[in-house]
């Protein structure tokens, strides 16, 4: 995943969706791939999503009362190929229950590249970080604007694939303006690593996208994708808001 973010030869472009929310969820992950992401991320829905907004936990509560699996999500991806890779994203206590070898093996064979775990914190990573590297799963680990310089470096060092830059203290989901303290977090990584940097956290609109990206090496779209498939949006018209922020990414880099 790395290695192609690098020869992408232009600024990133990672929406998420949840994973299980509509019966035509998969559909979802095409669509951003013909508006131009360069990787998809898929939440694994749980039950207390502590750093998600009430976007992304309306989702979450939604896809559970559907039924949604993590087993499910995986089942329903395995065996295609989108052209990108996939990242899952969730909350240690799923990855727990598997056991982190397990659950890593389980995202390889299904064909996910990448995992976020937000709740894992970097002192108590290690085991994760040893039974990703094993199976071939690239683990991005998030900083925040409040992350002190040692810890920045050492977030930098393990994290594979990207490094996740979190614009703001508080949760995810829609926000009228990105962070000016966001663009100070990138430049502070840039300075201790040459892995990919992504902005993450309030990428709302075109504006913010083009914004955060001029400092970052790319944007991750939640909230503002998952709001539009609650609200009834259909892949189609997911995909052409997120072109919209393709474009303006590519235009004003």
């Amino acid at each position: 995943m790395e290695a192609g973010f690098r020869a992408a030869g232009r600024k990133l472009l990672m929406p998420y969706t949840t994973g299980g929310l509509t019966d035509d969820w998969v559909e979802y992950l095409r669509a951003f791939v013909a508006a131009g992401a360069d990787a998809i991320e898929v939440g694994l829905p749980f039950s207390d999503p502590t750093l998600d907004g009430p976007t992304i936990q309306e989702a979450s509560d939604a896809a559970l009362a559907r039924g949604t699996t993590a087993r499910g999500i995986l089942a329903d991806v395995t065996g295609l190929d989108f052209g990108v890779p996939l990242v899952a994203s969730t909350y240690y206590n799923l990855v727990a229950h598997d056991g982190p070898e397990r659950f890593c093996a389980a995202l390889r064979d299904a064909g996910f590249a990448g995992l976020i775990v937000p709740d894992l914190p970097l002192d108590e990573a290690g085991e994760l970080i040893a039974a990703a590297e094993a199976a071939g799963i690239e683990l991005a680990l998030l900083a925040s604007v409040v992350t002190p310089a040692p810890r920045l470096a050492q977030i930098a060092e393990r994290s594979r694939g990207f490094v996740y830059a979190v614009s703001l203290m508080g949760t995810t989901g829609e926000r009228r303006e990105v962070d000016a303290a966001s663009a100070a977090l990138v430049e502070r990584l840039k300075a201790v690593t040459d892995r990919p940097v992504l902005h993450g956290f309030g990428i709302t609109t075109p504006e913010h996208a083009a914004r955060a990206s001029r400092a970052a090496d790319g944007v991750i779209v939640g909230a503002a994708l998952v709001r539009r498939v609650l609200d009834g949006a259909g892949p189609e018209e997911v995909g052409g808001y997120l072109a919209t922020m393709r474009r303006a990414i590519d235009q004003g880099a």
